[in-house]
């Protein structure tokens, strides 16, 4: 990946490359790696830019919407790290967004060498408010609240405003750690600086602003956002490995993964759950994208990897059914799921029937995505009279049930895009396991 700079971002860069605590914290990974190369390797030899970085390629790209309460809150505490790292040095981020992290498996690193900058004296931390609206409010409406936050963040890109979140809190909250200094306090600042005309800037400078304050700062923020904890999901799903249906098939759907891998370097684990097959995957060299729409499955599932320093599997909340739209500027800010990465896997065990019956999407358009993704495809068909496929249809008028959902119809529908490489019937059921391959 390359980044071009302008001449002050050039000089900052060379002033930041030089000192101990970036050296340190790109040691750790905490800070994406990069080095200078020349404008003549780029394609961007415009006489704007100064100079060129080139970064360490992220694996997948993901977005703070697509993260479980714990993935945030990790990702906030090491923004908090490196600005506390930059102060002693006078760096400090003139951005405090989720976007500018993003994760080697579990590992979350910062991405954004461009938003370090050097702090002028007198001045405050300008992220702050930013830190607020995309970090602290969306973790505290889901710890104090049990509102999950990524609705709001997939809504609006600058997250939530501190009177939003102020009209959400009732008198009790007020008493809340962090809430009347970094809500009450922040929203009638916002309305206070929106009725003024002076830079707010200037005046802080003029009124000798100190360093020592934002260090206060840093520190009370990482108390809060370290003790808030999310309270527990509802989930259907959290105990479902250890139901005696699915443990009775597991050794046989693992054999049939490992029988079909080809060596591939990007997997999607649709309806990963607890990870179970994404590991066996990323055991035998694949990255792995865990996706599961469930946020407390995927919640646990991260905080297991993470303890274990995963480096290979990234947990995400993702509902294929509806799934990251593109957004931003001419939607083109925050991409798709299908734009981020061509897969050489993906892997469907036991969702096929939940997107067709439970989501509505006729078969014929499920095999046409799987075909758009020009992918090998492990899926697993799950037929109507299945226990599970009985307990979706239970509330569902005959009429509502997609008369394709069959087997020879799924089977027609896959012969238009793909050829069988191996088949195999799940053992003490109707359902069928098949590994795929696009037609050339």
């Amino acid at each position: 990946m390359i980044r071009t700079l302008d001449e002050p971002g050039m000089s900052t860069w060379d002033a930041l490359s030089s000192t101990p605590f970036f050296a340190e914290l790109t040691a750790a990974e905490k800070v994406i790696a990069s080095r200078k190369i020349p404008l003549e390797e780029t394609n961007l030899q415009e006489s704007a830019w100064a100079g060129a970085l080139e970064h360490r390629a992220i694996p997948f790209v993901s977005y703070p919407y697509e993260w479980p309460f714990s993935m945030l809150k990790d990702a906030a505490l090491l923004t908090l790290d490196i600005l506390a790292a930059g102060l002693p040095e006078n760096f400090i981020l003139k951005d405090a967004t989720p976007y500018n992290v993003q994760w080697l498996g579990t590992h979350p690193t910062f991405i954004d060498v461009g938003s370090f900058e050097l702090l002028k004296q007198g001045e405050a931390w300008t992220g702050y408010r930013q830190f607020c609206r995309l970090f602290l409010y969306p973790l505290m409406m889901q710890a104090y609240k049990n509102i999950p936050f990524s609705p709001w963040l997939r809504g609006r890109l600058d997250g939530i405003a501190a009177s939003e979140f102020r009209g959400m809190l009732g008198k009790r909250d007020l008493l809340r750690r962090g809430v009347l200094l970094h809500t009450v306090l922040q929203a009638r600042a916002e309305r206070r600086y929106q009725a003024s005309e002076h830079n707010v800037r200037d005046q802080m400078r003029e009124a000798g602003f100190r360093k020592e304050l934002i260090e206060n700062n840093i520190g009370g923020l990482r108390k809060t956002i370290a003790n808030l904890t999310a309270p527990r999901q509802a989930s259907a799903w959290i105990d479902y490995p250890n139901q005696a249906h699915v443990q009775a098939n597991r050794d046989q759907k693992a054999d049939f993964l490992v029988r079909s891998l080809r060596n591939p370097s990007l997997v999607w684990d649709l309806g990963a759950n607890d990870g179970h097959f994404s590991r066996l995957a990323a055991g035998r060299g694949a990255y792995v994208v865990a996706a599961d729409a469930d946020e407390a499955v995927v919640d646990a599932l991260y905080r297991t990897l993470a303890s274990e320093e995963s480096r290979t599997i990234l947990p995400l909340v993702l509902d294929v059914t509806d799934p990251s739209p593109a957004t931003g500027w001419r939607h083109s800010e925050r991409t798709p799921l299908e734009h981020r990465g061509k897969p050489d896997l993906v892997v469907l065990y036991a969702i096929i029937h939940h997107m067709v019956i439970g989501g509505n999407i006729p078969i014929r358009e499920v095999v046409e995505w799987l075909a758009e993704l020009e992918s090998r495809i492990i899926i697993e068909f799950v037929p109507l009279g299945d226990p599970m496929t009985t307990r979706l249809v239970a509330n569902k008028r005959a009429a509502d049930v997609h008369a394709d959902y069959t087997e020879e119809a799924f089977r027609g529908q896959i012969a238009r895009f793909f050829e069988i490489e191996l088949e195999e019937p799940v053992a003490d059921s109707q359902r069928r396991l098949f590994s795929l391959r696009p037609r050339d």
